[in-house]
């Protein structure tokens, strides 16, 4: 079977072996001449984390050459048209002389380079999240379509680093229990639908506050990434923005009134925090520059069900009253109306019910907590 010639995030050999599975690869290293391994630069000019490799007169790309058994060929070849990338011949350069390879390359256009991409920052900033996000593109591999994980391949990107974040924060356990190493045991875990949200259904057994483990039970769960949220304030003026926008989730539930005041929402992308992710979606929904985040307690929606975790802020700012004009990303559809409104306003149409979303509640309950010293901070 003809070698492959990796260049990129395949040199990761975490990463690697993940795609390969448990089979053994052999590998030697090998340049390709005349190429450069680049950043890839998307039609738009954003940078993206992964490489590409073009001709480039005198430079050497750096990589390995792989001799990958069939099935292991097959894993990375399904792994590899995820992202659209096919085959293509090449002559690398070996310790031992010229060899005939393949290398994955994109579509002709798909991507331009950019600057010298490097495999040691892409370890240190995107290994992680990369290897583990391709633990869950092979799990689904056998049964969906390369070209469909491709369009879900960022919401996967950001599961995983919801779930890495969650990993890495405290779990105080003043009053609640502080659990064992076996105290949920997972008999099978499987995941039926993965799109834009996922679901993850499990059988297991969990122990019980007398000790025991529990009987084996079924549970069924939407996994999402974690969200920011943020409810922007002026302390001067006394004023806070909302949204408006049409709500799908509110529309099934037979809500005669699908129009949501929110605050401004989104998802945290891989590879930003949520600082990061509250600025970007306060920019994006309401053109809007926030001087400072101030934190207000995190929190999960609805556990029982939905993974999701809520990072919610108040963002300060200097709103103007007479904003109308409507916002959002018209890649997403988004059709976003803003409102600024007087504190006290808020707290009438949460009493009305014409609020009633559990951010901009929580949100309100904080500010109004705040708010004297806020406004006495800003004279």
């Amino acid at each position: 079977m003809t070698p492959l010639f990796v260049f990129g995030t395949l040199r990761h050999l975490p990463l690697l072996r993940v795609v390969a599975g448990a089979r053994a690869v052999q590998v030697e290293a090998a340049t390709l001449p005349d190429h450069a391994v680049l950043h890839a630069v998307d039609r738009a000019g954003a940078v993206q984390e992964f490489p590409v490799c073009q001709p480039r007169t005198g430079a050497q790309a750096t990589g390995l050459l792989l001799r990958p058994d069939p099935v292991v060929r097959a894993r990375l070849d399904a792994y590899e048209r995820v992202f659209g990338y096919e085959l293509a011949s090449v002559s690398v350069t070996t310790a031992s002389g010229p060899v005939e390879a393949l290398i994955y390359r994109p579509e002709p256009g798909e991507w331009n380079g950019g600057a010298p991409w490097s495999l040691d920052d892409w370890a240190r900033d995107w290994g992680r999240v990369t290897t583990a996000t391709a633990a869950e593109v092979m799990t689904l591999l056998p049964q969906t379509e390369p070209r469909h994980i491709r369009t879900r391949y960022r919401m996967l990107q950001a599961r995983v680093t919801s779930r890495q974040r969650a990993e890495a924060e405290p779990a105080p356990a003043t009053l609640r229990r502080a659990p064992a190493g076996d105290d949920v045991q997972i008999a099978r875990l499987r995941a039926p639908y993965t799109g834009f949200f996922g679901v993850e259904e499990a059988d297991l057994r969990f122990r019980r506050f007398d000790g025991a483990l529990s009987r084996p039970v079924t549970r069924a769960a939407f996994v999402m990434a974690d969200a920011v949220t943020v409810l922007p304030y002026d302390p001067v003026q006394d004023l806070v923005l909302l949204v408006e926008q049409y709500r799908f989730g509110v529309h099934t539930r037979g809500d005669r009134n699908p129009w949501v005041l929110e605050t401004i929402a989104g998802r945290i992308d891989a590879g930003e925090t949520p600082e990061d992710a509250a600025r970007r979606e306060s920019l994006e929904e309401a053109g809007l520059e926030l001087r400072a985040l101030l934190p207000v307690p995190a929190f999960y929606p609805s556990p029982a069900a939905v993974s999701e975790f809520i990072h919610a802020y108040v963002g300060l700012a200097t709103l103007d009253p007479g904003t109308q004009a409507t916002a959002g990303l018209e890649t997403e559809a988004e059709d976003i109306r803003p409102h600024v409104l007087p504190f006290p306003r808020l707290l009438h149409l949460i009493d009305s019910g014409e609020v009633a979303t559990a951010p901009v509640l929580i949100s309100a309950l904080w500010l109004a907590s705040q708010r004297d010293a806020l406004r006495a901070e800003s004279r």
